[in-house]
């Protein structure tokens, strides 16, 4: 007789040491957990904002704690009741009883984890529609009713969405329910099968009837919510129900809905007397009325009532469609105006545009960018945003459209120079502001600067108190640590230029900008959240040190604002004497009743934006409802409540009270900088492509569909609008405003290359503090009339390139090492017709690329003209005068193909030789090509010696240049 040995029990020890290394690493993924939580803390909390996170936070435990109990609880429920009412004396199959042996010994485990399991994931889900939940509870009326049910639209737009997901969740809840009790009562005897017979005990029958019964009862209530969900699905023609859908699907939701009830209480009864036939039947003759009245009967309606006379059944759903989108994205206050074009170019033509004309952009943002860079980076470690950014600022009393950027800091370029302590603690911000004239150049056309150097020198330096340092950029470093107490010998780079004979000058950040790191536990947190252990133990770091990171103005406001879509266009501005990011901020949604959907990544995709990726893409809704400001220098962040009648924003009010400012709060200075955005305007433009018409007839017809015109530049993108200080017919004087055009639309791309309607809005918001200006937002539409062709942007500049004796101009340009870059094509109405704009700058085709404005393209009807400034262009289109003059009047250009500078002798025009000026540059080469070595070789001392010696030869060009 054999034995088998027993098992060799695990030690003690063995045991202990396991449950030692489950604590600690449990302990460790804790620690991780918290630092994450309380370094988010500290940000929040420096900015002044912890509600919002205590808010999300709470929020989320709240919601997850409900999802879960809201699953577990029910599920525990009925595995527990179906296990306790099992039949204790039946007659089990073998299988049966194979199954119960094995589930037995981990019946009591089951009977926890189960619900267990499908409550964490449900309380996940749930945790995820915490929005959806706080909008519903803090939800508004709007005081607009939809046209079919007489409901007030914030119905829609807060509790419709809640109702959906809690009938979604219930349903699930109730469904994870009857499965389990299925399961348990077969697995004990309570549902057996057998001799084609199906035998279910009193009390499984009761528990499975009622289950049913809820959930048919669950599937009443989403059919009659479906009835309010079809004013924002989408069907053929219209967002909303047509007729069809208001007469027949409609009413026969209703019908399935009162249907299923009488279902719900037929198991109900089940539950009861124990008869399976009645709710049976009533389930089938369901799915037959479901088939009948939920497909049949619309069909039969759409196909032999509405499609044979279909405007005279869709008519007035068609309005409902045209009113509703209009309203929806805030293009209802549209002012159009017929306009016949003059197509002949007079001379003084433009007499009465000149203001308009004084300020036409020539200065491209997306194309000058190289040339900014060489004029003004000074280091390598500088750069500048591109494209570039617009602006305008009063000079003089003179608005002036400008073209500007933060020089930020560009820590890749540090070479071997990128050390821990270099790129956290000495390069640290960037330096200043570039401002040019948006509608001048220089002789050589370069930018004509207003604002420029290292120190800042121009006409906001010269205002005083102006603040240059930019610690928060869109291209900052991940992070830097700032701060010390006075006295203390300043570490961080404040700009490349010393004073008494230094090779630089030195800074330390006196604002409020980041969470300290004074102590030795907050140093540990943020060691550990980025990973760098030179925070805990490096010596600089002082009881006054601050951390600054998630420095990108967007990131920043979408922290504290995370309700809110961003403009894809942050742009900076100086704003009492402080540059500041200015980032328009939007309440979207896609529930807004008989509103058209539009796509939000390909409404704003162009030229000049990339395809982005949003959380809800295809909206019916938008609202530009906040305006927020992010200071360059201490990375405070404020949002201003621009449109407070916006229902989505007084909603997320009562959701974060006290973090948005009222518009009365605005100064008069950051009002005078604010400007329509661009976003949104594309949005409306893709809208107004269909409905710039406000009758059903036309809508029905669409004989007058609109789209946007490809960028002549990039014929796979669309144009993108512009900003220009303009006077549109209509108004009294010339106003900073967005404009784009249309060209009438086709299915294959095949319509024709002519103007329909020209649209601008005005974006200029006035300069009194906490005042909107009034005319601010204004869209007006141009409709071109249909007797006049007015030639397109592609026409046009096809125009352009097909002409023989500009091609020939274009070619001596292009000769060499130089190639030829088209500017943006601008559309302006001026002269009784519609002006086209186009600077053509050179650069050269190596490596160093500086483009310069050499030429200006003009066109007028179908007369083209081509000179060396926007002024002799006009002039020369105009008749010899055109009655206005531009900004670059009186320029008389530098031709790079005929005159270098220079005389006979080799001497500049002041006396200056040619050899000075390449013992100069010589230098400067050398100067460059000794830093780079010294970079690479991590020298630091023959590193600053060839700087200065850079410097000093950067000079004596500059002051040769100023000599000329």
């Amino acid at each position: 007789m054999t034995t088998t040995p027993a098992p060799k029990k695990a030690s003690p020890s063995r045991r202990i040491i396991a449950i030692t290394l489950a604590v600690l690493a449990a302990l460790v993924v804790g620690f991780f957990v918290f630092v994450s939580l309380y370094t988010d803390w500290l940000w929040f909390a420096q900015l002044g904002y912890t509600q919002v996170l205590t808010t999300q936070w709470l929020a989320r435990v709240v919601m997850f704690v409900v999802g879960f109990v809201g699953m577990a609880l029910p599920v525990w429920v009925a595995i527990q009741l179906a296990y306790r009412l099992r039949p204790v004396y039946v007659r089990m199959s073998s299988q049966l009883d194979r199954y119960q042996e094995v589930i037995e010994p981990l019946r009591r485990l089951a009977m926890w984890g189960i619900p267990t399991f499908f409550g964490f994931f449900a309380g996940f889900a749930a945790s995820t529609q915490w929005q959806t939940t706080w909008l519903w509870f803090n939800g508004v009326a709007t005081d607009v009713t939809d046209p079919e049910f007489g409901l007030d639209t914030g119905f829609y737009l807060f509790a419709m969405p809640f109702y959906s997901a809690l009938l979604g969740f219930v349903s699930a809840v109730l469904l994870v329910a009857l499965l389990v009790t299925v399961v348990v009562s077969y697995l004990y005897g309570s549902v057996r099968i057998g001799q084609r017979e199906l035998r279910i005990s009193k009390a499984a029958r009761i528990q499975i009837a009622i289950i049913a019964g809820l959930y048919v009862l669950v599937q009443a209530a989403s059919l009659w919510l479906d009835r309010y969900i079809t004013l924002v699905q989408t069907g053929d023609r219209i967002t909303g129900p047509g007729y069809t859908t208001a007469n027949a699907v409609i009413p026969g939701l209703a019908i399935l809905s009162l249907s299923a009830v009488v279902v719900a209480l037929l198991f109900f009864v089940t539950a009861v007397i124990g008869r399976w036939r009645f709710p049976l039947v009533g389930t089938a003759v369901l799915v037959i009325a479901t088939i009948v009245v939920g497909i049949g009967y619309p069909w039969i309606v759409n196909t032999f009532q509405v499609q044979p006379n279909q405007f005279a059944y869709e008519q007035e759903y068609y309005q409902r469609n045209i009113d509703g989108t209009q309203a929806a994205y805030a293009v209802d206050g549209l002012e159009e105006m017929n306009f016949t074009a003059a197509t002949d170019a007079e001379a003084g033509q433009l007499r009465e545009d000149a203001e308009t004309t004084a300020q036409i952009r020539i200065m491209d943002p997306a194309i000058i960018g190289p040339t900014v860079q060489q004029l003004e980076q000074f280091r390598s470690y500088y750069q500048f945003q591109d494209p570039l950014d617009v602006d305008r600022y009063e000079i003089d009393g003179v608005s002036q459209d400008t073209v500007v950027s933060v020089r930020e800091l560009n820590i890749d370029q540090l070479g071997a120079a990128a050390t821990w302590q270099n790129t956290s603690l000495v390069y640290t911000h960037g330096y200043g502001l570039v401002v040019a004239e948006g509608n001048n150049r220089t002789t050589e056309g370069e930018p004509v600067f207003l604002e420029q150097g290292i120190p800042t020198s121009g006409f906001l330096t010269d205002e005083g108190s102006f603040e240059p340092r930019v610690y928060f950029g869109e291209n900052s470093p991940e992070y830097s640590i700032v701060g010390a107490p006075e006295g203390t010998t300043p570490v961080e780079l404040d700009y490349p230029t010393g004073t008494d004979g230094s090779s630089d000058t030195k800074t330390t950040f006196s604002g409020d900008g980041g969470p300290s790191i004074g102590n030795v536990f907050n140093r540990l947190v943020y060691a550990l959240k980025f990973q760098s252990e030179q925070i805990l133990f490096s010596d600089y770091i002082n009881d006054d040190s601050q951390i600054l990171y998630d420095r990108d103005p967007a990131e920043r406001v979408q922290k504290v604002a995370p309700y809110l879509q961003l403009d894809s266009d942050p742009y900076p501005s100086v704003v009492d004497g402080r540059i500041v990011w200015i980032i328009d901020a939007y309440t979207l949604s896609a529930n807004y009743p008989y509103s058209s959907t539009v796509s939000l990544q390909e409404a704003i995709s162009d030229s000049n934006t990339s395809l982005q990726r949003f959380g809800l893409d295809d909206i019916n809704y938008i609202r530009n409802s906040v305006k927020a400001t992010v200071d360059a220098y201490d990375g405070s962040v404020t949002l201003y409540a621009w449109d407070e009648t916006d229902p989505i924003l007084q909603a997320w009010q009562n959701v974060y009270p006290s973090t948005v400012k009222p518009v009365s709060e605005m100064s008069a200075d950051l009002i005078s900088h604010v400007r329509y955005p661009t976003d949104l305007f594309k949005v409306q433009r893709a809208i107004l492509g269909v409905y710039h018409v406000s009758d059903a007839q036309s809508f029905y017809q669409r004989d007058n569909v609109w789209e946007t015109p490809n960028d002549p530049q990039n014929d796979t993108q669309l144009q993108p609008p512009y900003y220009l200080t303009m006077q549109m017919p209509g108004q009294d004087e010339p106003s900073y405003s967005m404009f784009t055009t249309f060209i009438p639309s086709s299915e294959a791309g095949t319509a024709r290359n002519v103007l329909m309607g020209y649209l601008a809005v005005d974006s200029n918001a006035g300069s009194t503090a906490g005042v909107i200006g009034e005319g601010y937002g204004k869209l007006r539409l141009l409709v071109i009339d249909a007797d006049t062709t007015v030639p397109g942007p592609g026409q046009v500049q096809n125009t352009f390139d097909a002409d023989p004796v500009i091609s020939s101009q274009i070619n001596l340009l292009a000769q060499g090492q130089s190639e030829v870059r088209n500017g943006n094509l601008l559309t302006l109405p001026v002269g009784g017709g519609l002006l086209y704009v186009q600077p053509v700058f050179v650069q050269s085709s190596g490596a160093t690329q500086l483009p310069t404005l050499q030429k200006v393209l003009v066109s007028f009807g179908n007369e083209i003209a081509f000179e060396d400034t926007l002024t002799e262009a006009l002039d020369a289109l105009f008749g010899g005068d055109a009655g206005a003059d531009a900004g670059d009047d009186g320029i008389e250009p530098v031709d790079p193909t005929i005159d270098d500078g220079t005389t006979d002798d080799g001497a500049t025009d002041d006396g200056t030789t040619t050899d000075e000026y390449q013992a100069a540059l010589d230098a400067a080469q050398q100067a460059m090509l000794a830093r780079d070595e010294a970079l690479r070789s991590g020298d630091l001392a023959a590193f600053a010696e060839a700087d200065q010696a850079l410097t000093d030869a950067v000079q004596t060009l500059i002051d040769l240049g100023s000599a000329q």
